[in-house]
């Protein structure tokens, strides 16, 4: 079962299993970079997914993959561009995991 860990600037709930087209997957969420610290401690650091929104500004986007890229080998990252909005959040999840799962 892979791992995904969502993160966004105000994103601390996993969105419903029905708005998610991958079912077989452990999803996390995560705020900000000490949230994402904690998933990946939690998970002896083996995330196999990262989905960032385009709300946590650039400063803190890059903090948050340089932090996966230097705990990590197995993670990919993927962020999410500011042209869909928050409302384009979901799809986008959709669209990353089904390119990578399906």
């Amino acid at each position: 079962m892979k791992k995904i860990l969502l993160v966004g600037k105000q994103f601390t709930n996993i969105p419903s299993g029905d708005e998610l087209i991958i079912k077989d997957a452990e999803y996390f969420a995560a705020p900000d970079l000490s949230h994402v610290q904690q998933v990946f401690a939690k998970n002896n650091n083996a995330i196999d997914v990262v989905i960032m929104g385009a709300g946590v500004e650039l400063e803190k986007r890059l903090e948050v993959v340089r932090y996966i890229f230097n705990v990590s080998n197995i993670t990919s990252v993927h962020m999410k561009d500011w042209a869909t909005g928050p409302e384009g959040f979901v799809p986008f999840i959709n669209a990353v995991l089904k390119g990578l799962l399906s």
